[in-house]
C-alpha cells in the first residue's frame, strides 16, 4: 500500500499530546477559504516556487519538458511535477510538495525518532490535507507502529462513516475540526455541506476514543456565541471528550498560495479581528483553550 505525504514535522506541540511528529498526507475534499496547507489540497505531487529568490536566469525552463506548451511566470503552465527543474535552479527556491511512500517506508521514517517522543509523552500525528481520503494508507501504517507508540489524527470529519470509524478504534486520539455548523455557511466557505461531518462528530461523541474538538476561529465566519453554543450542544457531554480548541485565524494563511501558482482570495475580512468567547463552554461543562 502506497500513499503521498507533503511533509513530517518534528517537535509539533499543538498535534497532540506532549511533542510529536506530525506526518502531513496531500489531497482535501474541501476548500476551506481559510487553509494554510494548499499544497495539501491536490492529492497530487506539485511544484512550489519560492516567490522570493528567483534570479530570472531561465535553466528551470531550459530543462522543462513542458515549457514549449507555454510558461507562467517562472513555471510551466501544464507543470507535470516532473522535478527537473528543481535541481536545475541554481537559488534553491523549487522543491517538489508530495512524496509517494509504502506504509513500511513511512513507519521506518517515524521509527527513527519514535524513542524521543516516547519520552517526552508525544507520539505520531496524521494530519493534512485530509487523512480520511488515505485511509487504508494510514491504517496500514498504524498497524506497523509499535502499540506504545501514541498515535493521533487530525481531520476534519469530511470521509466515509467506514473510514471515520476506522480511524475511530484504531488512533489513541482524534482531533475534529467543526469550522461551521450551519450548512450553508460551511458550504459557502468550504465547498461542502457539513452534514456528513456531522454524522461522524456524533458518532465520535457516542464513542471512547479520546477527542478533542477543534474551531479554526475564522473573522466574520464562525466567531460567534451561535457557534460556540452549537459545538458546545453538539458534543456536551460526550464521555471521552477533552477539550475545545480554538486556533484564531493567522493573517500569514495566504502565504504559501502564490508559490503553489494559486490565488488566495478570501471573502471574509482577512483584517477584522476575531471574536473569541470562552464562557459559553465553561457554561457546558467543557473544557477550552486558545492555541
Amino acid at each position: 500500500m502506497t500513499g503521498i505525504i507533503f511533509d513530517i514535522h518534528q517537535g509539533a506541540v499543538h498535534d497532540g499530546p506532549g511533542i510529536r511528529q506530525t506526518v502531513f498526507l496531500k489531497g482535501c475534499p474541501l476548500r476551506c477559504q481559510w487553509c494554510h496547507n494548499p499544497e495539501g489540497l491536490s492529492p497530487e505531487p506539485e511544484l512550489l516556487v519560492s516567490t522570493q529568490g528567483c534570479t530570472g536566469c531561465g535553466r528551470c525552463m531550459q530543462v522543462c519538458p513542458q515549457a514549449a506548451l507555454g510558461v507562467v511566470g517562472n513555471r510551466a503552465r501544464h507543470c507535470t511535477a516532473c522535478g527537473q527543474c528543481v535541481s536545475a535552479c541554481s537559488q534553491r527556491i523549487r522543491r517538489i510538495a508530495g512524496e509517494q511512500l509504502t506504509a513500511h517506508e513511512l513507519a521506518q521514517r517515524l521509527m527513527e525518532d519514535a524513542a524521543f517522543y516516547r519520552s517526552v509523552g508525544g507520539g505520531v500525528t496524521f494530519s493534512g490535507g485530509e487523512p480520511l481520503l488515505q485511509a487504508d494508507f494510514v491504517l496500514e501504517t498504524l498497524s506497523l507502529l509499535p502499540p506504545d507508540v501514541h498515535t493521533a489524527v487530525e481531520t476534519s470529519g469530511q470521509g466515509s462513516s467506514e473510514a471515520f470509524a476506522r480511524f475511530a478504534q484504531a488512533f489513541d486520539w482524534i482531533m475534529l475540526d467543526m469550522k461551521a455548523m450551519d450548512d450553508d455557511i460551511h458550504h459557502r466557505y468550504t465547498g461542502s455541506s457539513n452534514a456528513n461531518i456531522l454524522a461522524n462528530a456524533r458518532l465520535l461523541c457516542q464513542g471512547d476514543t479520546p477527542f478533542v474538538v477543534r474551531i479554526p476561529v475564522i473573522p466574520g465566519v464562525n466567531d460567534t456565541n451561535a457557534h460556540y453554543r452549537a459545538v458546545a450542544e453538539l458534543v456536551h457531554g460526550a464521555p471521552a471528550l477533552q477539550g475545545v480548541e480554538l486556533l484564531p485565524y493567522h493573517r500569514t494563511a495566504g502565504a504559501k498560495y502564490a508559490m503553489a501558482g494559486r490565488a488566495y482570495r478570501p471573502s471574509f475580512d482577512a483584517e477584522q479581528p476575531v471574536f473569541i468567547n470562552q464562557d459559553i463552554f465553561t457554561q457546558y461543562g467543557i473544557r477550552s483553550r486558545v492555541l
